[in-house]
């Protein structure tokens, strides 16, 4: 790990030490700002850049940021879940090496210092509108709520368009935050839409977005084809535009202000689709994210397509190396910084050596006897995946009797279940809610749905015991406690909102409760 220390020079004189900080405000005040945009369960192939989608989705400001900037085809959260994935993005840690923020709705350890609150210590002016880090539990210093993402900026509201979409001006309120700043003060605002995060407002993307389920050019095999399923997709898409508007007016907030230039635009999401099998587990379709950075005064070449595999704990000692905090900071990262392909000028295959990356999950959600997760651990190299399940007894989505409560409820997940409770399609419900072997391996490039599992075939039974030996030889030289036989300790965790704590035993007992993100349907008819 790279650890980010201050060095106090006490021998130095006076006249030095006076030289020295004003050397330092200069810096300051060219230091870049930062605008972080985040959505909420948006998958890679769904940002239009990628021409991946046909016609059914459309994000020119995701496009023009990835036109200007780079788009980054390889980009991979560790966490497929909301919270544990946002802490990789601000500690620059794998989750297992988070402790509780490797759970989702945790306790955040007051031990780990992110990115924005460093910045904050170091002179930038840090807010966000929307979602930060969350759900969760943050903590307190010094007998206030930490601000992980900075101060909140949500007072502005609108008539949203639909009454499942938050009704924070997002744009708006970064209007907001540019006041509060002194006049040559660095800035970093994080947005983080709540679009395309469930519940929709069925049929909006065929009546409001002028959509047609014929538009869409395919529906991942593991679900059902049909319009019900499509009317869905179309109200995803409908949602990840909605949060693709509010980027575009962003950009020219900034840029109507003279600050875009000199100004850091990352977009990305936090896991995949909210829909079943792509968000929460450990499957190429959950990880693979959509990644554009733009940077006019920091980008040397713009427009290029880079294929490098980078993580999202690649974040943290970028932008702690932008800000001039490398060395000055008790941050440490396990991420390597992005600044070397921001200087080159080559597109593809930049730097040889980031050709894997490592992902893992411990406890996602609540519907296991005594809160237990789901542990997995896998690696992304070349054009596999390799997985090991190490709970494969346990139920990958939740238990039946409490409506597989790790997939989120809407009418995909209600279509599968349907058909496998009429008998008609039970495969599709296996795939999404049945149990796994011990381990996975998958040709993501031959077998983009991830649908035929190479893990027991003889021919590939050396390239998965390399893909092992390399996964395992990293995760213990970064203190995994599954490598030591500790795994354990992330099922002990307590989870920071009372509501989820004890949920399978309380709601065995008949206690009137359900998780807020799953339909009734799916909920109740799985008990009996």
């Amino acid at each position: 790990m790279r650890r980010y220390t201050w060095i106090v020079l006490l021998s130095l004189p006076v006249f030095a030490a006076i030289q020295i900080n004003k050397n330092e405000t200069k810096a300051a005040e060219t230091r870049p700002n930062i605008l972080f945009c985040i959505a909420d369960d948006a998958s890679y192939r769904h940002m239009s850049a990628y021409g991946l989608s046909g016609k059914w989705v459309s994000t020119p400001g995701f496009d023009r940021v990835a036109a200007d900037g780079i788009l980054f085809e390889n980009a991979f959260t560790p966490n497929a879940k909301c919270s544990p994935s946002r802490a990789c993005i601000l500690t620059g840690r794998n989750p297992w090496q988070l402790e509780e923020a490797a759970n989702h709705v945790p306790f955040f350890p007051a031990k780990f210092s992110t990115w924005v609150e460093e910045l904050g210590n170091s002179g930038y002016l840090t807010g966000f509108t929307g979602k930060g880090w969350a759900p969760g539990n943050p903590g307190q210093k010094n007998g206030a709520t930490r601000l992980l993402t900075g101060k909140h900026y949500n007072e502005i509201k609108m008539a949203a368009p639909t009454k499942a979409i938050s009704p924070v001006n997002y744009a708006a309120n970064l209007e907001v935050f540019l006041k509060d700043r002194k006049a040559g003060q660095p800035f970093c605002f994080w947005y983080g839409g709540h679009e395309p995060h469930r519940a929709y407002e069925y049929g909006s993307g065929a009546a409001k977005g002028k959509k047609k389920i014929t538009d869409i050019d395919r529906v991942p095999a593991y679900w059902p084809d049909n319009d019900t399923v499509r009317n869905d997709m179309l109200d995803y898409a409908y949602e990840i535009e909605y949060f693709d508007q509010h980027l575009q007016q962003m950009l020219k907030i900034l840029e109507d202000a003279g600050e875009l230039d000199n100004t850091i635009v990352i977009v990305t999401s936090d896991n995949g689709m909210p829909f079943p099998r792509t968000k929460g587990h450990v499957y190429e379709y959950d990880n693979h994210l959509p990644l554009a950075i733009m940077w006019k005064n920091g980008i040397k070449t713009a427009g290029r397509k880079v294929l490098d595999l980078v993580s999202f704990i690649d974040f943290a000692p970028t932008l702690l190396e932008v800000a001039g905090l490398t060395g000055k900071t008790s941050v440490e990262t396990q991420g390597r910084s992005l600044i070397p392909i921001f200087k080159s000028d080559k597109a593809g295959l930049v730097d040889k050596t980031r050709d894997h990356v490592l992902l893992g999950k411990e406890r996602t959600d609540v519907g296991r006897p005594h809160d237990a997760g789901y542990p997995v651990r896998g690696i992304v190299k070349g054009n596999l995946i390799y997985t090991i399940n190490y709970k494969p007894e346990r139920w990958p989505s939740g238990n039946p009797e409490t409506g597989y409560l790790d997939t989120d409820g809407g009418p995909t997940k209600t279509q599968i279940l349907h058909a496998k409770r009429a008998g008609t399609d039970v495969g599709k419900w296996d795939l999404s809610f049945g149990k796994k072997g011990k381990e996975e391996l998958y040709d993501i490039e031959n077998d983009i749905d991830a649908m035929k599992n190479l893990a027991t075939d003889p021919e590939y039974a050396k390239t998965k015991a390399a893909l092992r030996k390399q996964m395992e030889h990293e995760l213990k030289a970064q203190q995994d406690p599954r490598m030591s036989g500790k795994g354990d300790i992330f099922d002990s965790y307590p989870f920071a909102e009372p509501a989820s704590r004890n949920f399978y035993e309380r709601f065995m007992k008949g206690e009137k409760m359900k998780a807020g993100w799953v339909n009734e349907s799916d909920f109740e008819k799985e008990k009996k």
